[in-house]
């Protein structure tokens, strides 16, 4: 199970860290990817971290801005949203995929969590 938090409303060029709590299953032997959903968007691929936390990948709107990581004695995995832009707006959402090999693909990831609100306002 995963369960996400830290969402709210901030102002543009603010900041938010979520969080990915995970539960039920050996969090480190798994990579954790964040993604997001606007309103009537798709979702989109964020962030991905590598079960050791040695190995990262972002999309290109959010590198410099946006760094994830992860703690896995604490099983939780973090995303960290600095200088935000109203166009960040969306719901987030974290999964895990046992595999090893880097993908942005959503049919690739095993478990997902509820997702938690970012509202960011101009």
């Amino acid at each position: 199970q995963l369960v996400e938090s830290g969402g709210g409303l901030v102002q543009a060029g603010g900041s938010l860290r979520l969080s990915c709590a995970a539960s039920g299953r050996p969090f480190r032997n798994y990579a954790v990817g964040w993604f997001r959903q606007a309103p009537g968007k798709e979702r989109e691929f964020v962030a991905r971290i590598g079960n050791r936390g040695t190995s990262t990948y972002y999309t290109g709107s959010v590198k410099g801005r946006f760094t994830i990581s992860r703690d896995n004695a604490k099983n939780t995995a973090y995303l960290q949203m600095n200088s935000l832009k109203p166009e960040d707006t969306a719901v987030y959402y974290c999964a895990a995929d046992a595999g090893t090999v880097f993908t942005t693909l959503l049919i690739r990831y095993d478990y997902w969590g509820q997702g938690t609100l970012v509202t960011v306002s101009s």
